[in-house]
């Protein structure tokens, strides 16, 4: 539901469309509704987003929006990210509220996944 000045959609630059697809798809569930060859809209994750082909990567150390997903599991998390060809930038820490840590996709772009289980 689009509600006024709420975060409505994100868009995330990434190398390689189909291997993005494939990564989400395998470790997170989210499907998508492709527009052509650049651009593939996310669904299942959220919030409404997209994917678009560009060279840029989202990294924290660029100063770049940290993008945070939940998991009831976060040790199956990893794993999952793992076999789909991710790494581990952070490994999993404590903060007030929970425990997290942080990974790149198959296009070196950096997100967190938090529990507080």
């Amino acid at each position: 539901m689009t509600q006024h000045h709420k975060i409505n959609y994100i868009e995330i630059p990434v190398k390689a469309l189909a291997s993005s697809k494939a990564f989400f798809k395998q470790v997170f569930g989210w499907s998508f509704v492709d527009y052509g060859d650049d651009y593939a809209a996310i669904s299942g994750a959220g919030i409404d987003g997209g994917l678009y082909s560009s060279d840029l990567q989202v990294s924290t150390k660029k100063g770049s929006v940290l993008v945070v997903l939940y998991s009831e599991d976060l040790a199956q998390t990893q794993k999952a990210i793992i076999a789909a060809g991710g790494s581990i930038l952070k490994p999993t820490f404590d903060f007030p509220g929970g425990r997290r840590f942080h990974f790149c996709d198959v296009n070196d772009n950096e997100y967190a996944v938090w529990s507080d289980k």
